[in-house]
């Protein structure tokens, strides 16, 4: 009997009961097969290499589906009846599924007399007619097909407008990070199994196809007439989440690499004049790579792609790498600078992950950490090598830094390397604790073992276990040898045990300094830095490894960052008190984490934090590493937060913004005090915190005059940014003519003939101008921004038109605004909902309405993404910030119980919110009268 199952729970139960009723199936044989309910794959089969073949429809848009086969040699490593592997919403036609052995003593047909579908984990487990023997090879068959979606991962739909005929143009295109294969092809989707793949696409001769690996042949389909076969050479081995490939009409620009592989940037034809850019970085940028890990780039061609509907940033398919049309597409007279490095960022980091993720590859989701961490770091290093003047290295550790410890104070954080269980924790793993405070443990480990020690450790390992998988304990055991031999650490010290202080456990420390001003020494005790200042001291627990770097007024040196000392922990994990002797004459200042080096939180003395004040208010502030400047900012905003430091120490510190001209410190401090304003903004005495930030920011504001698009001679680069962060900030606190200017600009644009050609806006301070004149301007202000969306080409342009409209003060906009966002058939695409979100909670009239519309619509919203629910998650970080009252809690957090069906793929994100919000309260309860009462007295 022929039955074709469509693997969903209950078709599969349905077909399968039938093949019981009609031919009379074991059931004791289906209760043996469908007893496997383990989150792994069984380890009983290797896959060797994939032979994936599929037929792609796009000519219809009624029809668009594709249809394949996918034949898998497998190696048996043991004897086993079963062969268990992932497959999600395909079709799979059993009456075609094909078993031979294809090595061993004999060659001879099998087959498969039973199958088993787990939902929970998206099993489809195949029962053998003959047992499977261990040593022996076999070719499994299986014919599979579904529709095309427009659901942004899987294989799916995507689509632009031609603008020539206005005519739809689809496409297709992969996402398989991290278990999204098994929607594209019956596979072991798992990343330790790893294998080689032979893809052969067929679709319409108007097309063109993209894989991982060179074109092999072409020919002609052997029955669907102006239809074709491509079929592209025969992949290393690798992950099943690393494949990729698509169908398009898309054109291509052209690059050169010195190691005679080619290299392409592809985009649709109406985009190409944008690949400029990347098309020069990137290959310089792999170049780099290439002389970093000592070993060339594996594969014959690589190719990055822009793709219109792509859920990710990016994504490091081997040799297919794909992009946001915003993070891959630059326009010199749309795209503003700060578009242009955070492309810059995104390529370096998906280049890097051809080393760190493709070539070695973590054997399972625990140490993701290992991916995206060191491609985080690393993508630092490459755009400072490209691009020295834009000073990546520094202002990348600090964003990395600044956001880890935000996220990292929660009590509802997790490790680096944390254990994953089901494919939803998977997930929950994609975020700022394994990128960002992956990166900056890397960083801090560069740092103590020196140039040469890191990098011979990392060749090492990547050549040991290339085309492999490894852990993080291979990779601390490399980088220990090649630290010993170099002795760039102490014979009795390793790696391992250093870096699992600050891998396996959740959370960072703070290390509490107090000086002994007459013997010139100081005792540091550690304990872990919370949010919440209501637990408990003895619940603060935790140890780690901590190299301590540090200098003082006369020494001044900030460019010794190796340690002088260290932090250990004892062997029961308890923190042990360290004295060292730093030397400094009691009236100079000590600072400890030079270059925050190390991801730690300093709070010294109170004699100390005075000698520190001085030095900064003083004309000798600049003597102070920009990067410690920007650490004290940053270290004194939360100690005063959690009420370790009160506010007239914090503001003491923050008064010396009036003299400071460097981009980092601002923007430590901003962020922090951009917290304050979403609760401040609330209460009656916002009107003092407006005048102290006006106060901060007048003379950096004038320096840089103002919103004239001149500059003074200071580097361009750094000017560049820098007023951009400034101007944007001054506006908001109506600084001068901030907001006169801005509508000015906004008004000239209005009146221009073609303002799609034509826009006098200064390229860098648009995103302030849109949202100031957005925030004072009318309806017809906002639906003329609206058409410029609708008719922009530049996907940087249209993000920043995006999160510009929802600026507006105008409550029945914002919420049209919101409905729009989260219409399928509205002109927003579905990656950018979450930024229009966003852009409307962000505002003071925005955020109770975009409040109650998440309460009210979280069905409708579940929906809209389902089943990729997680990005859920970045609706929530604008809301959790501006919650601060308890009665706003405690609703919220019934909403979110009574919700917990609809949220539980956001479990995570949703107890960091509560408490974040829950942190708010304590602050409102603690130190609101404090702060501003404080706030008066520096007026």
């Amino acid at each position: 009997m022929r039955c074709k199952i469509t693997y969903t729970p209950v078709s599969a139960m349905k077909c399968f009961l039938l093949l019981v009723l009609v031919i009379g199936l074991d059931l004791s044989s289906a209760n043996s097969i469908s007893s496997y309910n383990h989150y792994r794959l069984p380890t009983a089969l290797r896959p060797q290499k994939y032979y994936l073949r599929i037929l792609t429809l796009l000519e219809s848009p009624d029809d668009l589906r594709f249809a394949g086969n996918v034949q898998i040699v497998i190696e048996a490593l043991k004897n086993t009846r079963n062969i268990t592997l992932h497959s999600k919403n395909l079709t799979i036609d059993e009456s075609r599924i094909t078993l031979r052995q294809i090595s061993g003593a004999s060659n001879k047909d099998n087959c498969v007399s039973s199958t088993f579908v787990n939902p929970t984990h998206d099993y489809y487990i195949m029962h053998t007619c003959e047992e499977l023997l261990a040593g022996n090879v076999y070719k499994l068959g299986l014919p599979f097909s579904a529709d095309l979606t427009r659901q942004l991962f899987g294989y799916y739909l995507s689509s632009y407008k031609n603008p020539v005929t206005n005519k739809t143009r689809w496409l297709s295109a992969t996402q398989f990070e991290p278990s999204y294969a098994r929607k594209a092809f019956p596979c072991f989707d798992e990343p330790g199994f790893k294998a080689s793949f032979v893809v052969t696409l067929g679709y319409h001769k108007q097309f063109k196809a993209l894989s991982n690996m060179p074109v092999r042949e072409i020919r002609k389909h052997e029955s669907l007439p102006n239809y074709i076969w491509c079929e592209f050479q025969e992949s290393v081995p690798m992950s099943t989440y690393l494949v990729a490939y698509s169908v398009n009409d898309f054109t291509f620009k052209p690059s050169t690499l010195p190691n005679g592989a080619l290299f392409r940037t592809w985009a649709r034809p109406n985009a190409i004049d944008q690949c400029d850019y990347a098309a020069e970085f990137g290959p310089k940028v792999l170049q780099y790579y290439e002389e970093f890990f000592g070993i060339r780039y594996p594969l014959p061609k690589i190719d990055q792609m822009a793709v219109p509907d792509f859920s990710a940033g990016a994504m490091e398919n081997w040799g297919l790498v794909k992009y946001r049309e915003s993070t891959l597409l630059y326009s010199p007279t749309h795209s503003s600078l700060a578009d242009k490095q955070d492309l810059a960022n995104v390529i370096a980091h998906e280049l890097a992950h051809q080393w760190f993720g493709n070539l070695v590859t973590m054997k399972w989701w625990t140490d993701l950490w290992l991916n995206e961490g060191f491609a985080t770091y690393v993508a630092g290093l490459g755009m400072q090598k490209i691009h020295p003047e834009w000073d990546s290295r520094d202002k990348s550790s600090l964003v990395a830094l600044m956001t880890s410890f935000r996220l990292d104070s929660l009590v509802s954080s997790h490790p680096i390397s944390r254990p994953i269980r089901m494919v939803a924790e998977i997930e929950e793993s994609f975020d700022a604790i394994s990128y960002q405070k992956g990166s900056a443990v890397l960083r801090m480990m560069h740092l103590f073992m020196g140039e040469e020690s890191f990098r011979s450790g990392l060749k090492e390992y990547l050549k040991v276990y290339a085309y492999k998988n490894a852990e993080q304990n291979n990779l601390w055991e490399s980088l220990t040898t090649a630290a010993h031999q170099n002795g760039a650490l102490a014979g009795h010290y390793d790696i391992n045990t250093i870096m699992d202080s600050w891998t396996l456990q959740t959370g960072y420390p703070v290390l509490n300094i107090t000086r002994d001003y007459s013997a010139g020494t100081a005792e540091i005790t550690q304990e872990r830095y919370l949010r919440n200042s209501q637990i408990p001291q003895a619940d603060r627990v935790g140890c780690w490894w901590v190299p301590l770097s540090y200098t003082s007024r006369e020494e001044n040196d900030f460019n010794t960052t190796a340690p002088k000392a260290w932090m250990e922990c004892s062997s029961t994990d308890e923190g042990v008190p360290t004295i060292i002797d730093h030397q400094a004459g009691p009236e100079e200042w000590l600072i400890l984490n030079i270059q925050l080096s190390t991801p730690y939180k300093a709070n010294y003395d109170a004699r100390n934090w005075k000698l520190l004040i001085d030095a900064l208010n003083s004309k000798e502030f600049e003597s102070i590493h920009v990067i410690n400047r920007a650490q004290l900012l940053d270290d004194v905003l939360y100690f005063a937060w959690t009420g370790e430091q009160d506010y007239e120490t914090a503001l003491q510190v923050t008064n010396y913004l009036r003299r400071e001209r460097d981009l980092i410190p601002w923007k430590s401090a901003l962020d922090n005090l951009k917290l304050l304003n979403r609760i401040l903004r609330q209460t009656p005495n916002f009107g003092s915190f407006k005048r102290y930030m006006k106060r901060l920011l007048t003379p950096i504001y004038e320096h840089l005059h103002g919103m004239n698009d001149t500059f003074s001679s200071m580097p361009q680069q750094d000017e560049v940014l820098l007023k951009t962060t400034v101007v944007n900030v001054a506006c908001q606190y109506d600084v001068s003519d901030c907001v006169t200017q801005a509508q000015a600009y906004f008004r000239r644009w209005r009146a221009e003939a073609n303002p799609d050609e034509n826009n006098p806006v200064p390229l860098n301070l648009r995103s302030t101008v849109y949202c100031t004149a957005i925030g004072q301007g009318t309806e017809e202000d906002w639906n003329f921004l609206w058409t410029r969306y609708r008719k922009s080409n530049v996907g940087s342009e249209r993000q920043t038109i995006l999160s510009t409209l929802g600026c507006s003060k105008e409550v029945w906009i914002l919420q049209r605004y919101m409905e729009k966002s989260f219409d399928p058939k509205s002109a927003i695409r579905k990656q950018d909902s979450s930024l229009c979100f966003q852009a409307v909670a962000s505002g003071q009239v925005g955020f109770l309405l975009a409040k109650q519309y998440f309460i009210e619509n979280v069905e409708l919203i579940h929906k809209y993404y389902y089943p990729q629910t997680r990005t859920m998650s970045r609706l929530l970080t604008p809301l959790s910030e501006q919650v601060s009252t308890l009665s706003d809690l405690k609703k919220f957090r019934s909403f979110a119980n009574d919700s917990r069906q609809l949220l539980k793929g956001i479990r995570q994100a949703m107890q960091q919110s509560l408490e974040t919000m829950l942190t708010n309260v304590q602050w409102m309860d603690w130190n609101y009268h404090q702060f501003s009462r404080t706030i008066r007295r520096h007026l």
